[in-house]
């Protein structure tokens, strides 16, 4: 009989379902064993279920509370077609990330590769496939792209806890909850978020529809004024965050890799998306409706709704939210640190948290630095969201299938929708110069000028971003 954990590695690694040895057989022997297991239930998964449900709940997290400030800086019409534009963008180069996966391990099982004890990683399936320079440019974007989204993760737990308990300033809130995150270093990879991927959606759903209700029974502000988009630079660093929104699909390799069948995973995005468009369009739609331009000063749509205890129900679950986020983009981190010092292959869960907390350090020194909750999100979805999940999975994808008898042999052919390769270089090709000359030209100039601003204004280590002033004591 399989130990559990060798039967998890089975699944993992058999990738090829003509194998005799199948997935499905080492299933067997898991179920068989962990029938009644809620070690089995709550910690390990690998479905097609498992798969939405973190894609789903890693996509919206914070940033549904900066929404409603990217609309204001927008407007209703512009924010609501971008959501949707880039909603559909990102799931098509989620798709090809999908397809490059499929494509570099089907390659590597044929040459009698074995992944056992070893996670595929996004820079892996770029060296397979382009050679070492992708594999450094793709380390590079994605390392940092999820070493700044653990930031924001951090950020955001100090700026909503403050609404719930402004005993302590937002900076000594962020040394609190940086030592909570660290105890992310003890999940050993995506099989083990299961639990916490469906807990994390039920939160921010609940979350999303607080704020929708909350505006609408709040009602417009007397003298409530729409004026975005009101600034050019204000326009596209909203249109960043966007972009920054729905480029979540940075540890899409990890999370197919933790699946019993990865060939399963191609469309999941899409509809883990069209979940989140239901969660993320009525809030900042109702948001702005009530508030308008107010939200141009308040990235956080909760600083702008009375406290009342639903409020405070929507603060403590996306906490617990951002606590599961932040350990979805660190885990990448800590695998490549990890590889870095040769410890991955080590099974002592105890070992490899120590090993681990290094990665840590620098997230919460920055953390502290730029504690700014709302502009930071699209300074990094310029900068870093646009080449990491659109333009280099787009790039990766034609060059990987520029010559004929790489599409005559390639493991998945093009989509049903577009049916030839053709059609496909096309919209890629269109994805890599709107998403360079919009999201990361136009994107970059207004999202660093909005930052450099944010500096100049708070300046850097920020005791208290955008925490209202104190108010004077009265003396009678």
């Amino acid at each position: 009989m399989l130990s559990e954990k060798q039967a998890e590695e089975a699944i993992v690694s058999s990738f090829d379902e003509t194998v005799p040895v199948s997935s499905a057989s080492a299933g067997d022997h898991l179920d068989d064993q962990s029938e009644f297991s809620l070690k089995s239930i709550f910690w390990h998964g690998g479905s097609v279920y498992d798969a939405w449900f973190s894609c789903a709940s890693n996509q919206v997290a914070q940033v549904l509370l900066t929404l409603p400030y990217s609309f204001s800086q927008m407007g209703m019409l512009s924010g609501i077609i971008l959501q949707l534009f880039y909603g559909f963008m990102g799931s098509w180069t989620a798709y090809l990330i999908s397809v490059l996966y499929v494509e570099y391990r089907t390659r590597k099982e044929k040459e009698n590769v074995s992944f056992k004890n070893h996670v595929i990683q996004w820079f892996e399936v770029l060296d397979g496939l382009l050679g070492p320079t992708w594999k450094a440019v793709g380390l590079a974007f994605n390392c940092t792209f999820l070493l700044f989204g653990s930031v924001i993760q951090l950020i955001a737990c100090a700026s909503n806890i403050y609404y719930i308990n402004d005993k302590f300033d937002k900076r000594t809130w962020t040394y609190i909850f940086g030592a909570c995150c660290a105890t992310t270093v003890f999940i050993p990879s995506f099989h083990n978020y299961r639990i916490w991927s469906f807990l994390g959606l039920g939160m921010t759903t609940y979350t999303a529809w607080y704020l929708t209700a909350a505006a609408l029974v709040h009602g417009q502000d007397p003298g409530v004024v729409h004026s975005g988009p009101k600034k050019l630079d204000l326009y596209f660093t909203g249109a960043t965050n966007i972009l920054y929104t729905f480029g979540g699909h940075a540890v899409t390799v990890e999370i197919m890799h933790a699946m019993w069948k990865p060939q399963k995973f191609k469309y999941i995005y899409l509809l883990a998306t069209l979940y989140v468009f239901t969660l993320t369009l009525p809030s900042a739609a109702a948001m702005y409706w009530a508030f308008g331009d107010e939200l141009l000063t308040h990235s956080n749509a909760f600083s702008l709704l009375p406290r009342t205890g639903w409020r405070d129900a929507a603060v403590i679950l996306m906490l617990i939210h951002q606590f599961i986020t932040f350990g979805f983009a660190c885990t990448p981190l800590y695998f490549v640190w990890e590889k870095v010092v040769g410890m991955h292959d080590t099974k002592s869960v105890l070992k490899r948290a120590l090993v681990r907390l290094p990665v840590v350090v620098p997230i919460w020194f920055l953390a502290i630095v730029f504690p700014f909750f709302g502009p930071i999100n699209s300074a990094v979805g310029a900068l870093l969201v646009s080449f990491t999940v659109y333009i280099i999975p787009a790039t990766a994808h034609m060059l990987t299938y520029r010559s004929a008898s790489a599409r005559l042999n390639a493991a998945e052919k093009p989509p049903v929708f577009l049916r030839s390769w053709t059609a496909m270089y096309i919209v890629n090709a269109f994805v890599v110069v709107w998403v360079f000359v919009v999201g990361f030209g136009l994107g970059g100039w207004a999202s660093v000028t909005n930052f450099v601003r944010q500096v100049d204004t708070f300046g850097l280590f920020a005791k208290c971003y955008q925490c209202p002033p104190p108010v004077a004591a009265k003396h009678h």
